[in-house]
């Protein structure tokens, strides 16, 4: 099975534009996992823009209840790992976003960014962090992830939502599944996400052993024209049957 970990920074985004508590982000990532949801992410951005460092204290208080990971993504600041490093999700995601970028657009480096990585890799798994790390899948040798000290990679899948339906999908998605083997022949385990909805999930998930999903921007609008708990009764049919080993 594969996990469906719905990033709610939409919903702090709509909570931040009225200036007060609603709606409450603890309350609505409470309903996504009452409907089904296995985990929550939250990526604060350095200007706090929609979610905020503060809301990692409450989402984790949640999560450690309920039994289900929090997936805590982003650039790492020294800002975001000390509240990383103070909260201990059950994963974290670094993420290389610019300050003032409107959203994640690509994956790391492992060639240029491995000696900034490193240290970084230790310390998350110093505190029993597991560690992700973005990519992109035309990264070809994704054992230097591994040797760095990542856990896992989360392939932005952005370029097969793009061309999804169209003639260059049936490329893009071998090229999604031969970076998911490489990785997993590395002895990484492989996340993904990154404009996958419910229309393109179903055929992304057939690459095998996808360990987890994280779904938000499309999850909201779903949401909007079908209401939440039938979005996610609809994503779980999706991500069940590809069992993830």
């Amino acid at each position: 099975m594969t996990i469906l970990s719905i990033n709610i920074n939409k919903i702090a985004l709509i909570r931040n534009s009225r200036g007060r508590n609603y709606p409450d982000v603890a309350a609505f990532a409470a309903r996504c996992l009452d409907f089904g949801a296995g985990g929550i992410t939250l990526h604060p951005r350095p200007d706090q823009r929609h979610a905020r460092y503060s809301d990692v204290a409450e989402l984790a208080k949640l999560c450690q209840a309920r039994g289900v990971e929090l997936n805590v993504e982003g650039y790492p600041t020294p800002e975001f790992l000390a509240v990383v490093k103070q909260y201990r999700p059950a994963q974290c995601t670094l993420v290389p976003d610019a300050p003032d970028q409107l959203t994640s657009d690509h994956g790391w480096d492992l060639d240029k960014d491995a000696e900034f990585l490193r240290p970084i890799l230790a310390e998350l798994k110093a505190l029993n962090i597991r560690s992700s790390l973005f990519v992109d899948y035309t990264t070809q040798d994704m054992a230097k992830a591994r040797a760095i000290g990542a856990d896992r990679v989360e392939l932005y899948t952005e370029p097969y939502a793009e061309t999804f339906a169209s003639d260059a999908n049936a490329a893009i998605l071998a090229g999604f599944a031969a970076a998911a083997q490489r990785a997993q022949d590395a002895g990484l385990g492989v996340n993904a996400g990154h404009d996958l909805n419910l229309d393109n999930l179903g055929l992304f998930l057939t690459i095998p052993n996808i360990l987890e999903v994280s779904i938000g921007h499309a999850f909201v609008v779903e949401c909007l024209e079908m209401g939440m708990q039938q979005v996610l009764q609809n994503y779980s049919r999706l991500c069940t049957p590809h069992a993830a080993q």
